[in-house]
């Protein structure tokens, strides 16, 4: 049997607020591997943690974070938007990686030059990156790895082989070191093909104890989880099993 996978707490995990500061700290408490957190950039190239560019304002108006700078969007919104920066401090001080879910291209550069200033490029991966996305992130932040977000689209319009040797293939074009998969595609073949291509995979997000088995035995790298707590009773047992 082998060794259980990484824990990713997904942002927002037991409970806490999505990209949220609160968050970072409950699953750096519960000893996860990974902490997983949305990614987009403001106006003046300030790195937040948010899943969407809608937000909602204190006056209850709805504007853009992308069109704001750092000073506004804190001024505006009635619930402060966590920085990057403050969320990378907090992990430094700790044994945990993170990856940034990159919701927006832009976000990429400001993304190089955290990474340079704060010295943390051993410590964080990108996710999020369809193949086009992937490519420029080649380009642009060549000193992150990065996996590739397979195109759920291709599993609906492909053979199934077809569809998970495309996003290998995609994967090792754009420098990836392995694939970003929703659980529901997961399955003992794709699993055969990635190996063969030198590609691990990490699969999201995945909040039953019975699927987080099937992960683990399947022998996925890491589960992205927002119930820390399953996952970590999972892994209890499975340890529990393994010992001699």
């Amino acid at each position: 049997m082998n060794e259980f996978p990484l824990i990713t707490a997904h942002t927002g995990c037991m409970g806490t607020p999505d990209n949220s500061m609160a968050s970072g700290r409950v699953a750096l408490a519960l000893g996860v591997d990974i902490i997983e957190d949305d990614i987009r950039a403001t106006k003046d190239g300030i790195l937040v943690l948010s899943h969407d560019d809608e937000i909602r304002t204190a006056k209850g108006e709805t504007a853009s974070l992308s069109g704001m700078t750092y000073r506004e969007l804190q001024e505006h919104t009635e619930t402060p938007v966590a920085a990057l920066e403050e969320l990378l401090m907090l992990v430094k001080g700790s044994a945990a990686m993170i990856n940034l879910d990159m919701k927006t291209d832009e976000a990429l550069e400001p993304v190089s030059r955290l990474i340079r200033r704060t010295d943390m490029a051993d410590r964080v991966f990108m996710t999020g990156c369809l193949y086009e996305r992937a490519l420029k992130a080649k380009s642009v932040v060549p000193e992150l790895r990065k996996l590739l977000n397979v195109n759920v689209q291709h599993f609906r319009t492909m053979a199934y082989e077809e569809a998970v040797s495309r996003a290998c293939k995609e994967a090792l074009d754009a420098g990836c070191f392995g694939l970003n998969v929703p659980y529901p595609v997961l399955s003992g073949r794709m699993k055969e093909i990635a190996e063969a291509a030198g590609l691990l995979l990490y699969v999201w997000t995945v909040d039953e104890a019975e699927e987080m088995r099937r992960c683990a035995e399947l022998g996925v790298s890491s589960i992205t989880t927002r119930a820390v707590d399953i996952v970590q009773a999972v892994k209890s047992n499975w340890n529990r099993e393994i010992r001699p």
